[in-house]
């Protein structure tokens, strides 16, 4: 049975939640603010966090952060504040979905089984994958070229372990965007997946304007490039 955390300030949306959780046979634990939260995280052990972004003594992005430092517990944004900004700065700190208030039980009920079903199914990953002169370090989640260690977001870091765990194939745009989360929205696009192979690209590449390491394939999408091994 999957436990939950609820991170919400909102007593009646918590309630609300909590009771539709419940029905659904999930164990849960309510915090109404970050201090409260951190303090449950750090006695008790959760399948996922619903995580409220504003909080009265903090906000849920700094939460987030402090979550992800611990461990890969998926995370699940509530929030009011739907602007691209914040949609993607949730995401680029680790979040698996967004969802922007007011929500349908239903739909939040179903964006959760999605995340814990993508992370039960996740098959072992190999400790060491190399790209190139890049060495990802899956069991510590940090890269290294040429033994200096290149600091990549949490979006980045997935975006890179996607394409290395299909080196040589060709993965589509909607290919990517699916293993990388689970967000549904206009902010979560084509553009959006663009900016950050962009963004990657000049973190890891010799020559970001000549990529070898994440080719486009013109038409298709994109695949990781020479000198692929594992370990």
């Amino acid at each position: 049975m999957s436990k939950i955390l609820i991170v919400e300030d909102d007593k009646t949306i918590a309630l609300g939640i909590e009771y539709s959780l419940k029905q659904e046979g999930f164990q849960t634990e309510v915090a109404h603010d970050k201090s409260s939260a951190e303090k449950i995280l750090q006695t008790s052990e959760f399948n996922l966090v619903l995580l409220d972004v504003s909080l009265p003594d903090g906000n849920g992005f700094d939460l987030c952060r402090t979550i992800r430092e611990q461990g890969d517990t998926p995370v699940i944004f509530l929030t009011v504040r739907d602007e691209e900004v914040n949609v993607v700065m949730g995401l680029d700190i680790g979040a698996d979905d967004y969802v922007t208030k007011p929500f349908r039980v239903r739909e939040l009920i179903s964006r959760i089984k999605s995340v814990l079903r993508r992370y039960e199914q996740q098959p072992p990953q190999k400790t060491e994958i190399r790209l190139g002169e890049v060495l990802i370090d899956t069991a510590q989640a940090r890269v290294f070229k040429q033994r200096k260690e290149i600091i990549l977001t949490a979006l980045e870091y997935r975006l890179l372990l996607t394409l290395a765990n299909h080196a040589g194939q060709v993965l589509s745009r909607k290919q990517i965007l699916e293993h990388i989360w689970d967000v549904a929205g206009d902010f979560v696009n084509d553009n959006t997946l663009t900016v950050y192979i962009k963004r990657l690209r000049e973190k890891i590449e010799d020559d970001p304007h000549r990529p070898k390491l994440i080719q486009t394939v013109r038409g298709l999408g994109y695949k990781a490039g020479v000198g692929f091994e594992t370990d």
